[in-house]
């Protein structure tokens, strides 16, 4: 029996039904409140339509007027009153009758709303389809690769069978190689119509050894209940990666292809899926690699993400988290100019900075932001987490600027967790663009700066103020000072940091950075085998 999909959701007005009649494919868009007869008058108008039609196409054929054919929809072999409304007349196993032919109706089976394979697949890299599924779960879905089994072969009978996970990893014996997955939805022991996705492209060679190859190495399994493995990353935003100014000058050393998204986000899923991470803080996440690959890619290795954009930008920070064992409470993002300027709880800090005209429309024009995403432990609700995420102003210059915004950014977390969530502990990570020897640093970790710290004056006398600062909280470095977490041809420094309350959390484990021979194999970062001019902290922490 032929079938009938039919799309009903209650709180929408209208309804959708789907149906294939000779060779061409029927799709009705009716009101969940008409009558059923109105729909099966229209299915046998359009039969008459396409049968007279045909019919003037017919040289020399004398016209006739075609008879409509007998259309009815059935349940257990009883005609539904026509007067039925959509809503109610649709039901899932019905019968519709069209003439001689029969469809069976599914309601509102399993469907794939959204199904693509990524352009650029490359040996040895993880290949993560785009899939969204209506009515259904992708965990109960059905999944079949395969690979051609020679070069534009272009024989149906010619596919082999690779894999049946949604993940699907080439290896180089598949280079040259177009993919194929057959996925079909599923809900249960419900399945929906399958899809079939080709790659638009062959399978390419890939780098050979990465920079996080041997990292992996120590992340092999997931943590348990009592620890929580912890990444944060500048993944280098591709806005930035395609300037001319970051292939002629910042980066000149790096290949072209690159520095390509396409070829970027491979090492970045592959780097990322191999950490088996709880909880992962990036900056410099393009909107559209957030939803278009990062996303559906984190989501097949267990992870959902919350995604915050800077205002006036194309990028900004993304918090994911493992949902086997973290759950969303709330979020409490902040743009941290704009909190200066109108939250109360800043006032004093605000009355400071504006004694100084300059420094003041300075940071006023920063469009940064905090991503604050509050997280519950599922095997003990008691434990809950303030995770900060934040990438501060870069300019080498700009310690003045970055000094209020992590005063800033501190005192919004601290009113977090003491107003709306007492008790959570605080995770506060990022690209804080600052160095160990910074007043930044001196802030966090020694817990105050005084109001002569040479950071007020980092742009000259012109910016600025004196104003003294206390850190509201207790903060270590978890990952310690490393000797560089970025590493290009001008420069080489730490500027990125995962701070954790001692009190809270413990540090378990720190992964070990890529060795200077790992990162300069290149040159410098990013190269061909290391997507970023950023490096990862990846570490392991205890609750205590």
């Amino acid at each position: 029996m032929e079938r009938c999909v039919v799309r009903c959701v209650p709180c929408e007005s209208k309804l959708t039904i789907s149906f294939n009649l000779d060779g061409s494919n029927k799709h009705m868009l009716r009101e969940q409140t008409e009558p059923l007869g109105k729909v099966l008058s229209r299915i046998a108008n359009s039969i008459i339509k396409a049968q007279n039609k045909a019919k003037k196409s017919k040289a020399n054929e004398e016209k006739s007027k075609s008879e409509p054919p007998e259309i009815s929809l059935c349940v257990n072999e009883t005609r539904v009153p026509e007067e039925t409304v959509n809503a109610d007349a649709w039901q899932d196993g019905a019968v519709l009758h069209v003439g001689h032919l029969k469809y069976k109706v599914e309601l509102n089976p399993p469907t794939f709303t959204l199904c693509e394979l990524p352009s650029s697949l490359m040996a040895g890299f993880p290949v993560c389809p785009k899939l969204e599924v209506e009515f259904g779960d992708l965990k109960e879905s059905k999944f079949r690769w395969f690979k051609e089994s020679s070069p534009k072969s272009g024989d149906q009978d010619s596919w082999k069978e690779v894999g049946q996970e949604r993940v699907f990893t080439p290896s180089n014996l598949d280079i040259g190689l177009k993919v194929m997955l057959k996925c079909t939805p599923g809900n249960g022991s419900r399945f929906g119509e399958p899809k079939e996705l080709l790659s638009s492209g062959v399978v390419e060679a890939g780098p050979g050894a990465c920079t996080f190859d041997n990292r992996h190495m120590f992340t092999q399994k997931l943590t348990d209940e009592s620890s929580l493995r912890v990444v944060s990353y500048n993944i280098l935003a591709d806005i930035y990666a395609q300037t001319d100014l970051s292939k002629t000058v910042l980066y000149p050393y790096c290949a072209p292809y690159a520095l390509e998204m396409d070829y970027r986000q491979n090492l970045i899923k592959k780097e990322l899926s191999g950490y088996n991470a709880d909880i992962v803080c990036l900056q410099e996440v393009d909107k559209g690699v957030f939803v278009d690959s990062l996303s559906p890619a984190l989501d097949a290795f267990g992870l959902d993400g919350v995604f915050r954009i800077k205002e006036r930008q194309h990028e900004g920070l993304a918090t994911y988290f493992r949902r086997s064992k973290l759950k969303l409470l709330e979020q409490y993002d902040v743009m941290l100019s704009e909190a200066l300027t109108t939250d109360p709880l800043h006032r004093k800090l605000m009355e400071k900075v504006s004694t100084n005209g300059n420094l003041k429309e300075k940071i006023e024009n920063r469009s940064t932001m905090l991503q604050v995403t509050i997280l519950q432990s599922l095997c003990d609700p008691s434990r809950i987490l303030c995770v900060g995420n934040t990438h501060l102003y870069w300019h080498p210059k700009g310690g003045n600027v970055r000094l209020v915004q992590m005063a800033v950014a501190l005192k919004h977390m601290k009113q977090v967790v003491t107003e709306k969530h007492p008790g959570a502990g605080l995770i506060f990570s990022g690209d804080f663009n600052s160095t160990p020897s910074s007043g930044v640093l001196q802030l966090v970790c020694e817990g105050s700066v005084p109001e002569n710290h040479d950071d007020w004056a980092s742009n000259g006398p012109e910016e600025q103020i004196q104003v003294g600062l206390t850190n509201p909280f207790q903060l270590a470095s978890a990952c310690g000072v490393p000797a560089y977490t970025n590493y290009v041809g001008g420069f080489q420094g730490c500027l990125d940091y995962i701070f954790v309350e001692p009190s809270v959390l413990q540090v378990e484990q720190v992964i070990p950075l890529p060795s200077l021979q790992e990162i300069t194999t290149c040159v410098a970062l990013p190269s061909v085998s290391h997507p970023s001019d950023h490096i990862a902290l990846v570490c392991d922490l205890k609750w205590k």
